[in-house]
């Protein structure tokens, strides 16, 4: 596994659209029909990555607390499932269903979400505000499997608490770590720039 940093899009970069599949519902949703009244949050995110592992309660707790200050979470997993099909479709619904998200998780089975994204790392956070302009993107917090640090969210859960308080930008955020995302041959940014 390769220790990947986040990209770090520009702040306010407006959402890119996406039309992607539902593995539970098995239906096409889109981001206008998920985004949320007061915000969006992104998370590109995958079954087997240890960091996710790692984070998967918190990010169920998160996107609980979320939902009900109008902020709603979006998963979305962009992996190949060539090479790591623990990431495809069934075993995401299954794990959906095994900790009862209450967000949808999306397949993004051809990776142009993750391009259009720059997503680099699972997980890999974009918050977004009830405009669809991107207000923090970076690392929940500083714990890590391993590092003995405290899971608690703070980082991504003071800029919700900024963003809906209508506070300005921070330009000090820290890029997420984990996973580099699993990109079919020939599709990795490098490969395609």
């Amino acid at each position: 596994m390769a220790l990947t940093e986040s990209y770090m899009l520009p702040l306010k970069t407006e959402a890119p659209s996406f039309y992607l599949t539902n593995v539970v519902s098995n239906q096409k949703e889109s981001l206008e029909k998920l985004q949320g009244s007061s915000g969006t949050l992104i998370i590109f995110m995958c079954n087997h990555c240890p960091y996710v592992v790692h984070l998967m309660d918190a990010i169920v707790n998160t996107a609980n607390d979320f939902s009900k200050v109008g902020v709603n979470t979006i998963a979305i997993s962009s992996n190949s499932i060539i090479s790591h099909p623990q990431d495809g479709p069934e075993n995401m619904k299954k794990l959906a269903l095994e900790k009862e998200f209450s967000f949808p998780y999306l397949f993004d089975d051809t990776q142009e979400v993750a391009h259009a994204y720059k997503a680099a790392c699972t997980p890999d956070f974009y918050l977004f505000d009830s405009e669809l302009s991107l207000y923090y993107r970076g690392r929940y917090d500083d714990s890590r499997p391993g590092n003995e640090q405290p899971i608690t969210g703070n980082e991504l859960h003071q800029a919700c608490t900024s963003m809906l308080k209508g506070e300005a930008l921070k330009a000090l955020q820290y890029p997420s770590m984990g996973c580099n995302i699993k990109w079919f041959e020939g599709n990795s940014p490098e490969e395609r720039s």
